[in-house]
């Protein structure tokens, strides 16, 4: 009788995750990597993404193996992070970005299954192409417009297209932003609440007064008028974060608020001022008792480590970034998202009206209103 060998199972396949570039973005997408891990609970999952990607998906490690990180946005970029892929033996690469960059870097490590959206003339690189929603434009909207869908529909959407590509059943579950922290960005949160003079668990609010794009921020003297609210109506601590980039801006709000209320400046600190890195920022946000940002990432932030928000939204449309969760209860909102035209009616998009939408038109006292009835 002939002996047969044994053979051994099939390995799982290895899955990249190409991660967006922005901070909210990558919150945005944590759902898809939820709905990977349950769809593939054998496979080994690989997050590619910028520069400070690691830092942010720290402490969520059952959700992928691992994080690496490369900026592809050189000309040498693509061959570099292709060179560095082509070591891994990845089988399939799901691309969140729209760049053509990141798909000239997978197709160049020659992954097998390539998913994602055919944007950015990229189509020829990918092997399974997505058509992402186009807008119904009316003769006074821009032509060939893409519709606003929330990020985190649009990823999960190319998430079902690569567990089908893999001839994987689409597990049946809803998504939640999730973010973890590891142990040493507690410790430095310890350290950073220390220093601005929070301690034994103070109740405190967050002011978020940065973002990417200048027309999305609101005025920092309102943010100071808004820290004083907080201070003498709530008896609560301001900290007022910032990068290292936005020292000045966070300076520009203290600066105001020591000057009409002097009584108020120890009552503020900024995380520019104090060794914040984007770790720490996820153990500050999860203990403060509510932030107030404008639609820049720490919003997300929030939004994953379950802290209350108000958000104030100026010429970017909401439903771009429309978050699941939205209501930690009946009646009771996690998030109060504040629009500069609320009047903008559904066919129209803000983006394309920076003026009607600019963010000074959203006043003051409303924002004082959405705080006191999330603070309730």
């Amino acid at each position: 009788m002939m002996y047969q060998v044994p053979t051994d199972p099939p390995r799982p396949p290895r899955v990249l995750v190409y991660l967006p570039s922005w901070v909210g973005d990558t919150v945005m997408a944590t759902p898809t990597l939820a709905l990977l891990r349950a769809a593939l609970p054998k496979s080994i999952i690989i997050t590619l993404g910028r520069p400070g990607a690691a830092e942010l998906l720290a402490g969520l490690d059952h959700l992928n193996d691992e994080t690496i990180e490369s900026d592809g946005r050189s000309a040498v970029g693509p061959a570099k992070i292709a060179a560095r892929l082509r070591a891994m033996r990845i089988d399939a690469a799901l691309l969140l970005p729209n760049s053509f960059a990141s798909a000239l870097a997978v197709s160049l490590a020659s992954i097998k299954t390539r998913v994602g959206y055919d944007r950015d003339g990229r189509g020829l690189l990918l092997t399974h192409k997505l058509t992402p929603q186009r807008r119904r434009t009316p003769p006074w909207a821009r032509e060939g417009g893409y519709a606003p869908v929330s990020a985190v529909q649009y990823y999960l959407n190319a998430a079902h297209a690569l567990i089908q590509a893999l001839g994987v059943q689409i597990p049946d579950q809803p998504p939640t932003l999730t973010l973890g922290t590891t142990r040493g960005q507690e410790h430095l949160a310890d350290d950073v609440l220390d220093r601005a003079g929070i301690t034994n668990g103070q109740p405190f609010a967050l002011l978020n007064p940065g973002g990417n794009n200048p027309a999305k921020r609101w005025p920092v003297e309102r943010f100071a008028v808004i820290a004083h609210h907080l201070i003498t109506t709530h008896k609560m601590k301001v900290l007022i974060n910032g990068s290292p980039g936005e020292r000045d801006l966070c300076a520009l709000i203290q600066r105001a608020i020591t000057l009409n209320h002097p009584a108020d400046e120890s009552m503020v600190a900024s995380t520019a001022d104090l060794g914040g890195t984007i770790g720490s920022l996820k153990a500050v946000t999860r203990r403060a008792r509510v932030m107030l940002t404008n639609d820049t990432g720490p919003r997300h932030i929030a939004a994953a480590m379950g802290t209350r928000c108000v958000t104030l939204f100026g010429p970017t449309d909401p439903r771009w970034t429309t978050l699941p969760d939205s209501f930690t209860s009946p009646g009771v909102p996690r998030e109060v998202c504040i629009l500069a035209d609320p009047t903008l009616p559904p066919s129209e998009v803000a983006d394309d009206h920076p003026e009607r939408c600019r963010i000074e038109n959203i006043n003051t006292q409303n924002v004082i209103n959405a705080l006191d009835r999330v603070l309730a």
